[in-house]
Protein backbone atom coordinates (compact mmCIF):
# COMPACT_ATOMS: atom_id res chain seq x y z
CA UNK A 1 0.00 0.00 0.00
CA UNK A 2 1.56 3.19 -1.04
CA UNK A 3 0.71 6.13 2.29
CA UNK A 4 -0.58 9.20 0.76
CA UNK A 5 0.74 12.78 1.48
CA UNK A 6 -1.87 15.40 2.48
CA UNK A 7 -1.95 18.59 0.51
CA UNK A 8 -1.55 21.54 3.32
CA UNK A 9 -1.12 24.88 1.27
CA UNK A 10 -0.53 25.59 -2.27
CA UNK A 11 1.69 28.93 -4.05
CA UNK A 12 3.29 29.84 -7.29
CA UNK A 13 6.45 30.75 -7.12
CA UNK A 14 6.53 31.46 -10.78
CA UNK A 15 4.24 31.83 -13.43
CA UNK A 16 5.14 31.72 -17.00
CA UNK A 17 4.16 31.64 -20.61
CA UNK A 18 5.10 28.39 -20.66
CA UNK A 19 5.53 26.98 -17.41
CA UNK A 20 3.96 27.74 -13.58
CA UNK A 21 6.26 26.80 -10.65
CA UNK A 22 3.85 25.84 -7.69
CA UNK A 23 5.08 25.09 -4.06
CA UNK A 24 2.89 22.61 -2.52
CA UNK A 25 3.49 22.43 1.52
CA UNK A 26 2.83 18.77 2.27
CA UNK A 27 2.39 16.27 5.49
CA UNK A 28 3.59 12.80 4.83
CA UNK A 29 1.93 10.11 6.59
CA UNK A 30 4.69 10.25 9.23
CA UNK A 31 3.74 13.60 10.29
CA UNK A 32 6.95 15.52 9.17
CA UNK A 33 5.91 18.40 6.94
CA UNK A 34 7.72 19.34 3.55
CA UNK A 35 7.19 20.54 0.42
CA UNK A 36 7.04 19.74 -3.30
CA UNK A 37 7.90 21.75 -6.22
CA UNK A 38 5.98 21.01 -8.77
CA UNK A 39 6.32 22.38 -12.59
CA UNK A 40 3.09 22.53 -14.27
CA UNK A 41 3.17 22.29 -17.84
CA UNK A 42 0.74 21.67 -20.96
CA UNK A 43 -0.07 18.50 -22.21
CA UNK A 44 1.80 17.58 -25.35
CA UNK A 45 1.75 15.38 -28.09
CA UNK A 46 4.45 13.27 -29.83
CA UNK A 47 4.59 11.64 -33.44
CA UNK A 48 6.47 8.66 -34.77
CA UNK A 49 6.22 9.67 -38.51
CA UNK A 50 7.02 6.78 -40.76
CA UNK A 51 7.31 7.13 -44.48
CA UNK A 52 6.62 4.67 -47.35
CA UNK A 53 10.32 3.91 -47.73
CA UNK A 54 10.34 3.15 -44.26
CA UNK A 55 12.48 6.32 -43.07
CA UNK A 56 11.62 7.79 -39.81
CA UNK A 57 11.02 11.80 -39.80
CA UNK A 58 12.94 12.91 -37.04
CA UNK A 59 14.13 16.99 -35.90
CA UNK A 60 17.34 18.26 -35.04
CA UNK A 61 17.01 21.71 -32.73
CA UNK A 62 19.15 23.37 -30.58
CA UNK A 63 17.83 22.76 -26.86
CA UNK A 64 18.76 25.82 -25.08
CA UNK A 65 18.28 23.84 -21.15
CA UNK A 66 20.95 21.73 -21.72
CA UNK A 67 23.43 23.79 -24.39
CA UNK A 68 23.76 21.11 -27.60
CA UNK A 69 21.65 19.98 -30.02
CA UNK A 70 19.12 16.69 -29.51
CA UNK A 71 17.88 14.58 -32.72
CA UNK A 72 14.03 14.43 -31.44
CA UNK A 73 10.50 12.96 -32.85
CA UNK A 74 8.08 15.81 -33.93
CA UNK A 75 6.01 17.05 -30.25
CA UNK A 76 4.01 20.00 -29.45
CA UNK A 77 2.13 21.67 -26.78
CA UNK A 78 -1.80 21.00 -26.71
CA UNK A 79 -3.47 24.59 -27.40
CA UNK A 80 -6.40 25.27 -25.27
CA UNK A 81 -9.36 23.88 -27.01
CA UNK A 82 -7.40 21.61 -29.47
CA UNK A 83 -7.72 17.59 -29.35
CA UNK A 84 -4.37 16.09 -29.20
CA UNK A 85 -4.99 14.31 -32.37
CA UNK A 86 -5.90 17.67 -34.34
CA UNK A 87 -2.12 19.17 -32.37
CA UNK A 88 -0.64 15.57 -33.80
CA UNK A 89 -1.40 16.62 -37.10
CA UNK A 90 -0.33 20.42 -36.62
CA UNK A 91 2.58 20.05 -35.14
CA UNK A 92 4.28 17.06 -38.05
CA UNK A 93 2.71 19.61 -40.41
CA UNK A 94 4.67 22.84 -38.78
CA UNK A 95 7.67 20.68 -37.86
CA UNK A 96 7.96 18.72 -40.17
CA UNK A 97 6.34 19.83 -43.22
CA UNK A 98 4.57 16.37 -43.99
CA UNK A 99 0.65 16.03 -43.85
CA UNK A 100 -0.17 12.59 -42.39
CA UNK A 101 -3.01 10.13 -44.28
CA UNK A 102 -3.09 8.43 -41.05
CA UNK A 103 -2.06 8.90 -37.71
CA UNK A 104 -2.62 6.01 -34.85
CA UNK A 105 -3.26 6.51 -31.41
CA UNK A 106 -0.22 4.70 -29.72
CA UNK A 107 -1.05 5.71 -25.97
CA UNK A 108 0.68 8.15 -23.40
CA UNK A 109 3.12 8.78 -20.58
CA UNK A 110 3.66 10.88 -18.05
CA UNK A 111 7.16 13.11 -19.04
CA UNK A 112 9.08 13.61 -15.46
CA UNK A 113 5.90 12.67 -12.70
CA UNK A 114 8.48 13.36 -9.96
CA UNK A 115 8.16 17.39 -10.65
CA UNK A 116 6.02 17.79 -13.23
CA UNK A 117 2.25 17.53 -14.78
CA UNK A 118 3.43 17.33 -18.41
CA UNK A 119 1.42 14.12 -20.29
CA UNK A 120 2.43 13.01 -23.72
CA UNK A 121 -0.18 11.73 -26.28
CA UNK A 122 1.69 9.45 -28.02
CA UNK A 123 1.25 8.60 -32.27
CA UNK A 124 2.21 6.92 -35.06
CA UNK A 125 1.98 8.83 -38.54
CA UNK A 126 2.18 7.32 -41.79
CA UNK A 127 0.95 7.88 -45.33
CA UNK A 128 3.31 11.18 -45.60
CA UNK A 129 2.81 13.91 -48.23
CA UNK A 130 4.95 17.41 -48.05
CA UNK A 131 3.34 20.57 -48.02
CA UNK A 132 5.09 23.87 -47.95
CA UNK A 133 5.13 24.78 -44.00
CA UNK A 134 7.44 27.01 -42.75
CA UNK A 135 7.85 26.59 -39.28
CA UNK A 136 7.16 28.44 -36.09
CA UNK A 137 9.47 32.18 -36.44
CA UNK A 138 11.29 30.66 -32.59
CA UNK A 139 11.67 27.19 -33.98
CA UNK A 140 15.17 26.61 -35.69
CA UNK A 141 15.47 23.20 -36.61
CA UNK A 142 16.44 20.92 -39.52
CA UNK A 143 14.13 18.23 -40.61
CA UNK A 144 16.23 14.69 -40.41
CA UNK A 145 14.78 11.32 -42.32
CA UNK A 146 16.75 8.27 -41.36
CA UNK A 147 16.01 4.70 -41.91
CA UNK A 148 13.72 2.82 -39.38
CA UNK A 149 16.51 -0.07 -39.40
CA UNK A 150 19.25 2.56 -38.42
CA UNK A 151 17.07 3.80 -35.26
CA UNK A 152 18.41 0.78 -32.62
CA UNK A 153 22.13 2.08 -33.29
CA UNK A 154 21.46 5.09 -32.73
CA UNK A 155 19.68 4.64 -29.45
CA UNK A 156 22.61 2.53 -29.21
CA UNK A 157 25.13 5.27 -29.62
CA UNK A 158 23.83 7.93 -27.90
CA UNK A 159 23.00 10.35 -30.93
CA UNK A 160 19.03 10.13 -29.76
CA UNK A 161 19.08 10.60 -25.51
CA UNK A 162 15.46 12.65 -25.44
CA UNK A 163 13.70 11.10 -23.46
CA UNK A 164 9.52 11.17 -25.94
CA UNK A 165 12.21 10.45 -28.75
CA UNK A 166 13.19 7.28 -27.29
CA UNK A 167 9.82 6.28 -25.49
CA UNK A 168 8.15 6.81 -29.32
CA UNK A 169 10.69 4.94 -30.80
CA UNK A 170 11.02 2.11 -28.64
CA UNK A 171 7.26 1.40 -28.12
CA UNK A 172 6.74 1.77 -32.15
CA UNK A 173 9.23 -0.95 -32.25
CA UNK A 174 8.28 -3.42 -29.31
CA UNK A 175 4.68 -2.72 -28.80
CA UNK A 176 2.91 -1.71 -32.25
CA UNK A 177 5.24 -4.49 -33.44
CA UNK A 178 6.46 -1.95 -36.55
CA UNK A 179 9.07 -4.67 -37.73
CA UNK A 180 12.90 -2.85 -38.11
CA UNK A 181 14.14 -4.13 -41.52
Amino acid sequence: MVNREKLLDSRYAYQGQRINLRVDGIELPSGKKTTREIVEHSNCVAIVAVDAAENVTLIRQHRSAIGQNLLEIPAGKIEPGESPLACAHRELREETGYLAGKVEALGGFYASPGYSTEYLYLYLATELEPVLEAPDADEIMDVVRVPLASIPERIASGEIRDAKTLVGLLYVERVAELVWR
